[in-house]
């Protein structure tokens, strides 16, 4: 049996078909690989000077990406795993900007500034509660700090709520030319449990409004396994996605962790759809995001627009991987700024400090705010360039990692590949003489496979709390 197939009936199809006796053996707990070694291997041994000098370290000829967290949000929605602070007053949120800025100038002096910056994320939070002035002022201030490729991939994070059509103006006047929706869910009673009442009119007019001001890329991001939800239901959900036709959608599994998120005990767990119907639900939107939608699947939660730039790099080998998901941005060093951003350079992962007030007195001292981070080991690298070319492209060349590392591939992972025996069983990985390659049938288990060669979790009796890997 198949997981995930290409249907049969026309050779460019791309329908995936989910077979859920394989999702119940496969769906188990596993990082999501947006790094490799994963958060919970940070140490707050690593500190804002071992940051300033991989900063400075850093090869004039790599390019940068550029994070902004942007914290604030009006209301607090009960599902929210994010690093977020429900605030009204406006000179809280200008008060964290002016130190966001101040923190850039710090990165600046470690930083060769003939770096180009090619991508820039805001993430939240909510980005779009700032005024239309403040996305502007932030966004002059991050060009006058760095250098931009005049292609530069500028996305941002938005709310349909309280959303205006000078927000779209403001942002696309700045450079933005991606935006991310959260939709989740367009049921009334669902949006009323998770604390996110969201009229599918306000969602239209925030698409209609990006289309108008120029934006080549639209995400809208969904939610399944929330409070009330069927697979009866959410199909409404998706019928209102493909009606409005993205350019890229992405279909969360929701974790229920109130031992580490408290507010989610405001979501009784009766109120949650049973497992079984969770996976109907995800095999009821995925098998009709990819059939009748046309959305190719790239890996794991996200779909896209066969002409879509993450379509067209995972059809041509060059997808990446990093803290904000897959990105068409290759080799580039993630440097992020505002509480609890994660930067992510070749020798070295580093944590911004998570509390507003450790935050501030960091910058007030003129330092860097890490408070936390990982130096990448030689076997690191190794397994990273493994992990990444499996998550990212669904093959790895055994001669390729052997000249880039100087070591025999077979003697180094003989663990990893009787590890994958399972999975080729199932013909959802093929392991040759020369390579490991992850079949269309086996792309849905993509964390699985990367598991394998994940010498933490091989190595540890205790596994830090990850989502499930479906």
């Amino acid at each position: 049996m198949r997981a995930l197939s290409s249907s049969p009936a026309t050779s460019d199809s791309n329908t995936v078909h989910v077979d859920l006796d394989l999702v119940r053996r496969y769906n188990q707990p596993g990082p999501r690989y947006t790094s490799y070694p994963t958060a919970p291997h940070f140490s707050e041994e690593v500190t804002d000077d071992a940051f300033a000098q991989a900063l400075s370290e850093g090869n004039a000829e790599t390019p940068l990406s550029l994070y902004v967290h942007l914290p604030f949000c009006r209301s607090l929605c009960y599902y929210c795993g994010c690093h977020m602070k429900v605030t009204h007053r406006p000179e809280v949120i200008e008060r964290y900007l002016g130190y966001a800025k101040r923190e850039m100038e710090i990165a600046a002096q470690y930083i060769d500034l003939d770096r180009r910056v090619v991508q820039v994320h805001w993430g939240g939070g909510t980005p779009s509660y700032l005024t239309p002035e403040q996305i502007g002022d932030l966004m002059t201030h991050t060009r006058s700090v760095f250098s931009f490729d005049p292609d530069a991939e500028i996305s941002l994070e938005a709310d349909p709520r309280g959303l205006t059509e000078e927000h779209l103006a403001a942002a696309a006047d700045a450079g933005f030319n991606r935006i991310s929706y959260g939709v989740q869910d367009v049921d009334p009673k669902v949006q009323e449990a998770i604390n996110r009442v969201q009229p599918t009119e306000l969602v239209e007019n925030a698409v209609r409004w990006a289309r108008m001001h120029g934006f080549r890329s639209i995400n809208l991001d969904l939610v399944y396994g929330l409070p009330h939800q069927t697979s009866e239901t959410f199909s409404d959900t998706v019928d209102t996605v493909m009606r409005l036709d993205p350019e890229r959608i992405a279909l969360f599994s929701y974790a229920h962790i109130p031992s580490l998120r408290k507010h989610q005990t405001l979501i009784p767990e009766a109120d949650l759809p049973e497992p079984e119907e969770k996976l109907r639900i995800f095999k009821m939107a995925t098998e009709r995001l990819t059939g009748e939608g046309g959305y190719r699947f790239i890996g794991m939660d996200h779909f896209a627009r066969p002409d879509d730039e993450l379509a067209v790099a995972l059809d041509t080998g060059n997808l990446h991987r990093n803290f904000q998901g897959y990105s068409t941005r290759a080799g580039a060093d993630v440097v992020a700024f505002g509480m609890s951003g994660i930067s992510q350079l070749d020798g070295a992962y580093t944590q911004n400090i998570k509390g507003l007030p450790d935050y501030y007195a960091r910058i007030d001292e003129g330092r860097l705010a890490t408070y936390r981070g990982y130096e990448v080991t030689r076997d690191d690298r190794v397994r990273r360039a493994v992990i990444m070319e499996l998550m990212c492209n669904s093959l790895v060349l055994k001669a390729d990692i052997e000249s880039r590392f100087d070591i025999d591939f077979d003697a180094t992972f003989t663990s990893a590949m009787e590890a994958l025996e399972p999975m080729v069983d199932d013909g959802l990985v093929t392991v040759t003489e020369d390579a490991v390659r992850v079949e269309p049938e086996g792309r849905l288990f993509i964390r699985n496979a990367a598991m394998a060669f994940d010498a933490y979790l091989n190595a540890s009796q205790k596994r830090p709390l990850y989502s499930k890997t479906v």
